[in-house]
């Protein structure tokens, strides 16, 4: 029975399960100093399913802990065995560096603050921002490299037979998928074969890597697995984790005096400097560089003068074409 608020969402308590039995000691308290004595049933049942060697791909709602489901199998490999090597792909690089904050962060703890012995985590990102000397290190030593379908298809899998490249795909345990819902169409089929590609490679160096995808919520994520990554998976799907619930308004420009509805890039401009000046955390999805400089710019006038001072500072764009500098700061 689902019971409604007074709003009109649909809110869901969470369902917690216990640290697993299997889980690392290290691991397990570097977990509790960080707050966590308990995890959401699908990360313990994801868990579970990727140290029973089973390819996993979870899909879970916004914010429900998909990547520390992923995660902890991952490192749990590592502190089994310091050679494990993961490849973790994301199909944005402003994806890429989010999710690295957050593996340094449990890596740092692990190797800071917790007393028990564990071997040292490296995690690095290998992507086209990635100096040369960067690369060859997280090549040699990083046990997790994060990077993108791109990169694994144009420096990665093509000198997979040189130093260093030869290490790494020789002991990849874990190859992570993120967003899996986003490699659709034309994209996702040059993905299943650059999947095909990468299993080939791993065979020729004598591992056979398990893959643990996450998915936003979509009615076929087992099906749609399995095609990407052309193996047999096992569906994570009972979300254990809580939510307020969530009103969602749909937005209908105006019509104009030529009966024609508004560009949704004026409208955009017109209700950003609104949701800002109320304080509201906002991201505004444009289709194109284009349309989001030309909102970015109008919605910044509208800015300049709210109150009689400027507010433009408080909006920023972000997108391709941006140097690697531009994009760390704001991100």
């Amino acid at each position: 029975v689902r019971q409604w608020d007074a709003e009109g969402r649909f809110p869901r308590e969470a369902i917690h399960a216990p640290l697993p039995e299997g889980l690392h000691p290290a691991l397990r308290v570097a977990l509790e100093q960080r707050g966590i004595t308990r995890l959401y049933s699908h990360q313990v049942e994801a868990f579970d399913a990727a140290r029973a060697g089973n390819q996993v791909v979870v899909t879970t709602g916004t914010a429900s802990g998909k990547s520390l489901a992923y995660l902890l199998p991952v490192m749990q490999a590592v502190l089994d065995d310091p050679a494990a090597r993961t490849l973790l792909l994301f199909p944005t690089k402003a994806l890429t560096q989010d999710q690295l904050r957050g593996v340094l962060g449990l890596v740092d703890h692990l190797a800071t603050r917790t007393d028990l012995a564990a071997p040292r985590i490296d995690a690095g990102v290998y992507d086209g921002d990635t100096p040369p000397q960067e690369r060859t290190r997280i090549r040699d030593r990083a046990n997790l490299v994060l990077t993108n379908p791109d990169m694994l298809h144009s420096a990665l899998l093509p000198n997979h037979g040189r130093r260093g490249f030869a290490h790494l795909f020789r002991n990849v345990r874990y190859i992570v998928i993120d967003e899996l819902h986003s490699y659709r169409g034309a994209f996702g089929a040059h993905f299943a074969n650059l999947m095909r590609r990468l299993l080939r490679v791993c065979a020729h160096h004598g591992s056979t890597p398990q893959f643990l995808c996450s998915s936003a919520t979509i009615a076929n994520a087992r099906e749609h697995a399995e095609a990407l990554c052309h193996r047999d998976f096992e569906l994570v799907d009972r979300d254990g984790s809580p939510s307020a619930g969530k009103v969602v308004h749909f937005w209908q420009p105006p019509l104009t005096a030529a009966d024609t509805r508004r560009p949704v890039t004026e409208e955009l401009a017109t209700l950003l400097p609104h949701l800002i000046g109320a304080r509201h955390r906002t991201i505004a999805f444009c289709r194109s560089r284009k349309e989001t400089e030309i909102v970015l710019k109008e919605s910044r006038d509208r800015l300049r003068d709210v109150a009689g001072h400027d507010e433009s500072y408080l909006l920023a764009g972000y997108r391709g074409g941006y140097t690697p500098e531009e994009r760390r700061a704001v991100e």
